[in-house]
């Protein structure tokens, strides 16, 4: 694994950076928007394969029925996510498009106020403001972008965006649930539980290959264009951006200072807004950059906001522990605003699987 030959940061910047040309790599392979999501899934489950066969070898743990299906539904709305989020690169521009996707954030936790009725944390509040004027400028909505507003139709673009981070925030709840199935142990059990990391991403990448194939039949959507370099360019997003990227970030997150995994947010969408600067030649507006630093701060602020911490923190998969209690997918460690974020995810998940088997809703997946 590169990270063990590497600084945790280091690698975990690495990690971020090549999720950043997640966006560009769509737009270069130019195809159908299932083209792109199938080929992204489909040419990383040979890799990820192999590294879950090696991991189990090594004693990882076996993932459990209920954990493989929840980690493939999930893979199914990241299809989604995927091809819609191909629209809105196309709407509004690869930077820009992976900007708003962040708004996830702020959607995780109005499910848990609908939901749950959990009232939002002051960082929260705060930030919403500030990220939706963002929104308004990167968009343009009612002219606040500018009459050189970036992209075809940046309006546009916007809604797709935000469909994207609703698809992707149901992702990001599903995988939690199969990743926290399997390491429902604590205490001193828990010390020694390793999470199946190339496992839960194998699978989840699975369900989104399927998904990817099934959606496109359904849309019409299969339009490959040029084999030749498109395949390529595909080829090269699967094993940056579906495999290392993530195994990068989830296999350092947990050596790392909780400062720096805040940080670390912020470098996926201002890394993609320079990347597509420099190799598209992207040129978004002044008020357009403007709402990109807006909706970064709103980010930043939205995850940062301390909270109060458990007096005993549970330990995460691999024995670390996790402040405030919380593990990101993966076994990641995650800050006290992160760590709340995560938690709300975790409830919002049980409060809907108890409502639908009849079983408390407060009991351990």
């Amino acid at each position: 694994m590169p990270s063990r030959t590497m600084s945790p940061a280091a690698a975990a910047v690495a990690g971020a950076a090549c999720i950043s040309s997640s966006a560009v790599l769509m737009r270069l392979a130019d195809t159908s928007a299932s083209i792109t999501a199938l080929g992204r899934c489909a040419f990383a489950l040979p890799v990820l394969g192999a590294l879950a066969l090696g991991e189990r070898r090594r004693g990882g743990p076996r993932l459990p029925s209920r954990s493989r299906w929840l980690a493939r539904l999930a893979g199914v709305f990241l299809a989604g996510d995927l091809i819609l989020w191909s629209h809105a690169i196309t709407a509004i521009g690869a930077g820009l498009g992976t900007v708003v996707t962040n708004l996830q954030v702020l959607i995780i936790s109005l499910l848990a106020w609908l939901i749950l009725g959990e009232r939002p944390r002051r960082s929260l509040v705060l930030a919403s403001p500030v990220m939706l004027a963002g929104l308004a400028l990167v968009g343009g909505l009612g002219g606040l972008g500018g009459p050189r507003a970036f992209g075809t139709n940046p309006s546009l673009g916007v809604v797709y965006g935000i469909g994207v981070a609703i698809l992707y925030a149901i992702y990001i709840l599903l995988l939690r649930q199969a990743t926290s199935a399997h390491g429902t142990r604590s205490g001193p059990e828990a010390r020694g539980t390793r999470t199946a990391v190339a496992g839960v991403l194998f699978e989840a990448t699975a369900g989104a290959t399927a998904g990817s194939a099934v959606l496109g039949f359904a849309l019409h959507d299969f339009h490959l264009g040029h084999a030749w370099p498109t395949l390529g360019w595909l080829l090269l997003l699967a094993l940056t951006s579906q495999v290392l990227g993530w195994l990068l970030i989830t296999v350092s997150m947990p050596r790392l200072p909780a400062g720096m995994i805040g940080a670390l947010l912020l470098v996926q969408p201002a890394g993609s807004v320079a990347l597509s600067y420099v190799i598209l030649g992207e040129r978004p507006s002044a008020l357009q950059l403007l709402g990109v630093a807006l909706v970064l701060a709103g980010l930043l602020v939205a995850v940062s906001g301390g909270t109060a911490k458990s007096p005993a923190a549970p330990a995460a998969p691999g024995g670390a522990v996790a402040p405030g209690g919380a593990v990101a997918p993966g076994g990641a460690v995650a800050t006290d605003g992160q760590a709340d974020y995560w938690r709300r995810s975790t409830r919002i998940m049980r409060h809907a699987s108890g409502a639908s088997t009849g079983k408390s809703a407060s009991k351990s997946p």
